[in-house]
C-alpha cells in the first residue's frame, strides 16, 4: 500500500488553508449529524469530524452551531455528498471528494480542474477500486517503533507501516476501529501527531519532470474549490 502525505505536508497544508478548512469541517460535521444523528458517542463520522475542528481550533460553539443546524434545531443549507473520479498526467488516479448545494456547479468546477492541467474526469467506479478506506495515527520521526507496534497490536489495529526513509511510523485501521485504537494509543501515552480516517491506494504511480508539475498543480487547485472536502491520489511526489 502506498504511503501518504508526510505530517510536515499534511500540517502545511492545513496552515495554508485555515480559512477554508473551518468551511470544509463545518459541512462534514453536519452532514455527519444528519445522517447519524447530533450525539458523537453514537456517530463515529461525528466524532471524527468534531476531533477534526477541536485539531484546528475551531470553537465548540460553531461546532455546537453546526450540528443544530443538521439535526433542525436550527435553519441551515443541506449539502449532498458527491464522488468524482479521474486520471491526472502520467496516469495517475485521482479521487475527489465533494460536499455541494449545487451539483451542476461542482462538477463544472471539477471538470475544468482536471482538463485544465491534461487530466480526464472518469466514470463513477473507473479509480476507486484501486483505493482502500482506512484510520491511520501517524507518528513522525523518532518515534518508538517497540512500543508503538505493541501497543497498536494490543488494540487491535490492522497493520504498521514503519518509513526507514525518516523513520516515521503509520498505524492502520479499518474505519469502524479507528476511535477505539485512536483512544487506546492515547491511553498508553501514545496519542498520535495526526490522525485520519482516509483512502490510500494499493500501489502508488510515481511521476516526475512535467508530469509531476501538471500533477501538483491539479490537486492543489482542487483542494482549494469550495465544494471540495477531500482530493486523493496514488502519486508517488516527494514535494507533496
Amino acid at each position: 500500500m502506498g504511503r501518504g502525505p508526510s505530517i510536515e505536508a499534511r500540517k502545511n497544508a492545513v496552515d495554508a488553508q485555515r480559512g477554508k478548512i473551518f468551511t470544509k469541517i463545518i459541512r462534514e460535521i453536519g452532514v455527519a449529524a444528519r445522517a447519524g444523528g447530533g450525539d458523537p458517542g453514537g456517530n463515529p463520522r461525528l466524532r471524527a469530524a468534531i476531533d477534526k475542528g477541536l485539531s484546528v481550533n475551531m470553537s465548540k460553539d460553531v461546532i455546537e452551531r453546526a450540528i443544530r443546524k443538521a439535526t433542525g434545531e436550527l435553519e441551515g443549507v443541506e449539502y449532498e455528498e458527491i464522488r468524482y473520479e479521474g486520471y491526472a498526467p502520467g496516469g495517475v488516479a485521482v479521487i475527489v471528494d465533494c460536499l455541494t448545494d449545487n451539483r451542476v456547479r461542482t462538477v463544472a468546477d471539477v471538470r475544468h480542474a482536471f482538463g485544465k492541467f491534461g487530466g480526464n474526469l472518469g466514470t463513477e467506479g473507473s479509480v476507486a477500486f484501486m483505493f482502500r478506506k482506512l484510520g491511520v495515527l501517524s507518528y513522525g520521526a523518532g518515534a518508538d517503533e517497540e512500543k508503538i507496534t505493541d501497543a497498536a497490536i494490543e488494540a487491535g489495529a490492522e497493520d504498521i507501516a514503519v518509513y526507514p526513509e525518516d523513520g516515521a511510523i503509520d498505524v492502520l485501521t479499518s474505519p469502524d476501529a479507528f476511535e477505539a485504537v485512536k483512544q487506546a494509543m492515547a491511553d498508553a501515552g501514545l496519542a498520535p501527531d495526526l490522525a485520519e480516517i482516509t483512502m490510500r491506494a494499493d500501489n502508488d504511480v510515481a511521476v516526475d519532470g512535467e508530469a509531476a508539475q501538471q500533477v501538483v498543480k491539479l490537486l492543489r487547485w482542487l483542494e482549494e474549490l469550495d465544494d471540495v472536502q477531500n482530493v486523493y491520489s496514488n502519486a508517488e511526489l516527494s514535494d507533496w
